[in-house]
């Protein structure tokens, strides 16, 4: 699943220009996003968190394929926030609809670091998918 959600205007986000590091907790995987390698599927926009968590087993639930259309990627930004794109109005109109909601909560569908430095990024537990179908 994947691709674009007509309903809904594309946020505005700036792809990476250098590599750096996602840290996803609660496990602590490291992964290094590089950008010449960007987009590596079709799960949100190109270079989100969901993208380079989903390349690296990283499971986060999303149910509506990384569209924009749910709350069910919802994670937390502990740090390197600000290198992220700005959530669009859609996004946290999504957001209003995910439990365990803070400050620095973001749909990983829509949030693209810039790569300006490394982030830290919590995936609650009601967001992990432990359920998987086989290919």
């Amino acid at each position: 699943m994947g691709g674009r959600n007509p309903y809904l205007r594309e946020a505005e986000a700036r792809p990476p220009t250098r590599k750096y590091k996602i840290i996803f907790l609660p496990d602590g995987v490291e992964v290094e996003v590089d950008p010449e390698r960007l987009p590596y599927g079709e799960h949100g926009l190109p270079g989100s968190i969901l993208d380079v968590a989903l390349v690296h087993g990283v499971e986060i639930n999303h149910a509506c394929g990384g569209v924009g259309a749910c709350s069910t990627c919802h994670v937390r930004v502990k740090e390197g926030l600000e290198t992220c794109n700005p959530a669009s109005e859609e996004e946290e109109d999504m957001l209003d609809n995910a439990p365990g909601l803070s400050l620095c909560s973001r749909l990983a569908c829509q949030t693209v670091p810039d790569g300006g430095k490394d982030i830290v990024v919590e995936v609650p537990q009601w967001n992990r998918n432990l359920a998987r179908e086989e290919d």
